[in-house]
């Protein structure tokens, strides 16, 4: 890994070995920025502040071997980056960098391409894991024990919490709708029964398109009869005459008399008899009118009570133009629709029983996963209690006994909760336990969860057990140490590097550490050494051997390299390390 213009960091190259890798430094060297470039390469947040004054910006390039046919190496070649096989046909070397400018820009690169730095974050799951002191506080939360828990259980967690997970998004989407449609059921019966009333009153009424209009030209006629007919009469009389009295002229008469004078003389001119043969047609049409005029008043209705009816029908046409429509046909539109949306309403019941039939089955499907998961969660439980309590008689606590208790939430309202063996419990994404790791630290001491009943010391130490044992059960490849032995010494310090050696028999392991007892297994040893000009202070990482490191341990014991019974303690660390390792099984 190099890094450029990272904080405190100059310039430094870091040669990551397999085994065990330990950086160290006096305090505000640098060492954090380290992890912090390690970070940035797998796709952490980027941020300015990070970019040391002075610089345009920071850049940390990272070199990466990984299994030539493994996920790493596909999910990358899809991203379009290129594997550097080396002529290694199984592993190949993937080249990963991030910059930060100090304006706060930052670009991630894979391979030779620029990709999302979100995609580093996806390999980084498969390829690194850290662990340092922030990360040893969140596991004092016991949801992130029962997470810690489930990677602990490995491949047998996975498919009963794969199969929760999967119901209870089922689940939540099911309810989410029945909610929407229960919490809108009182609107929607409202909006029903206001629907139906307005239907049995427009079906009573039984409309037909355009009767409003019909009815307003029968009862204007109804209600006229007699000025329709005393009209009628009159014209009736001036076209045929009096039958009365024959002295007063009538119209038919006239034109008949006109026609008879032109008759006489049409012989004599062809224009004459054309006006003859208009005032005929003219003759023939009064006739007509005449005698439609008498048919028409003879059929006239004056039946008052025919005029009552149409009015009290017009009466109800317009009531139901009041409510529902600008006219009958508006009426008949709003009924049709209606119908339409009370067909919805009704369907809407429908999907209710069905969701909630659905709901119930998917709690039945809940309880078994689990049930399932539950039991997995409480063999591993026991198998976790174990391994730490056998780390924790190694680190000067031989008495000491860590528990994982699994318990089931018991749910706040009885009948919202989850049935698992007849007793209703609280479930989540995860399964309906809480886990707690309670530490006893000597015999005869209550079980107590570990940040009440533990001192600095012992806590710290726990902690590190804990952290070793889900380090070996964690895949991935390398595991990261922040300064995790912060709080422990002397012959515990001796341990904790032991166990680190250790583990970095099947792992890459790097560890930031201000302990010399550690940094003593160490494979390869790192320094992060700064100097100051008067004015700007650099750092670099420099790679100790033979007698650096011994100067080096000198300074981490007495703060003097220099002094001669400091060395003697770091020569014999030194070769109480190696004899160690050398013992130890393969």
């Amino acid at each position: 890994m190099r890094i450029t213009s990272l904080g405190v960091i100059d310039a430094a190259v870091l040669e990551l070995s397999p085994g065990l890798t330990v950086v160290t430094g006096e305090t505000g060297a640098g060492k954090t920025m380290v992890v912090q470039g390690l970070a940035l390469l797998m796709g952490a947040r980027a941020d300015s502040a990070l970019v040391r004054p002075g610089c345009a910006r920071a850049v940390v390039e990272g070199r990466l071997v990984v299994p030539a046919d493994g996920a790493t190496a596909r999910r990358a070649a899809e991203a379009g980056a290129e594997l550097d096989e080396g002529g290694d046909r199984d592993h190949g070397a993937l080249l990963v960098g991030r910059t930060i400018s100090a304006e706060g820009r930052s670009r991630a690169y894979l391979g030779g391409r620029s990709v999302p730095a979100t995609l580093l974050a996806e390999l980084a799951d498969d390829l690194v894991t850290v662990h340092g002191q922030s990360d040893q506080l969140r596991l004092l939360r016991p949801e992130a024990q029962r997470a810690a828990l489930d990677r602990f259980a490995g491949a047998a967690a996975t498919e009963p919490l794969d199969r929760h997970r999967r119901a209870y998004t089922r689940w939540q989407a099911v309810s989410l709708s029945l909610a929407g449609l229960t919490d809108q059921a009182r609107e929607r019966a409202r909006e029903a029964d206001l629907l139906r009333f307005g239907l049995a009153e427009i079906d009573a009424a039984a409309p037909i398109g355009g009767e409003d209009v019909e009815l307003a030209a029968e009862v204007g006629r109804l209600a006229h009869a007699d000025t329709l007919r005393t009209a009628a009469a009159r014209a009736h009389e001036a076209l045929l005459g009096d039958p009365v009295d024959d002295a007063v002229a009538d119209a038919t008469g006239l034109v008949a008399f006109a026609r008879r004078a032109l008759d006489a003389a049409a012989g004599h001119d062809p224009a004459l008899a054309a006006l003859a043969e208009r005032l005929a047609e003219v003759s023939y049409a009064l006739v007509d009118v005449a005698a439609d005029l008498a048919s028409y008043a003879e059929q006239l209705d004056t039946d008052p009570r025919r005029l009552a009816a149409a009015q009290d029908r017009q009466a109800v046409l317009r009531g139901l133009v009041r409510k529902y429509g600008a006219d009958i046909e508006a009426v008949l539109v709003w009924a049709e629709q209606a119908r339409g949306r009370l067909a919805e309403l009704d369907h809407d019941d429908e999907e209710i029983a069905s969701l909630t039939a659905e709901r119930q089955r998917l709690l039945g499907e809940l309880a078994t996963a689990a049930t399932a998961l539950s039991a997995v969660r409480n063999t591993a439980a026991t198998q976790l209690g174990s391994r730490i309590g056998a780390e924790l008689a190694e680190l000067a606590m031989p008495r000491a006994r860590v528990t994982a208790v699994v318990r089931a939430r018991p749910a706040a309202v009885a009948t919202a909760g989850l049935l698992v063996d007849g007793q209703s419990v609280e479930f989540g994404p995860d399964g309906v336990d809480e886990v707690e790791l309670r530490l006893e630290p000597h015999a005869g001491a209550p079980a107590r969860p570990l940040h009440r009943g533990a001192s600095g010391g012992e806590l710290s130490r726990v902690m590190l057990a804990v952290e070793v044992v889900f380090a070996a059960a964690d895949p991935v490849p390398t595991m990261v140490f922040d300064e995790v032995d912060a709080g422990v010494g002397g012959r515990t310090a001796v341990e904790v590097g032991r166990r680190l050696a250790r583990l970095a028999r099947s792992h890459q392991v790097i560890v930031v550490t201000h302990l010399p007892q550690v940094a003593a297994f160490a494979d390869r040893h790192l320094a992060v050494v700064k100097s100051d000009d008067g004015s700007v202070t650099r750092s670099g990482v420099r790679l100790l051997t033979g007698a650096d490191r011994v100067e080096e341990l000198s300074r981490m014991l007495a703060g003097l390299a220099s002094s001669a019974l400091a060395r003697g303690h770091a020569e014999e660390l030194l070769a109480v390390a190696t004899e160690t390792k050398a013992r130890a099984p393969a």
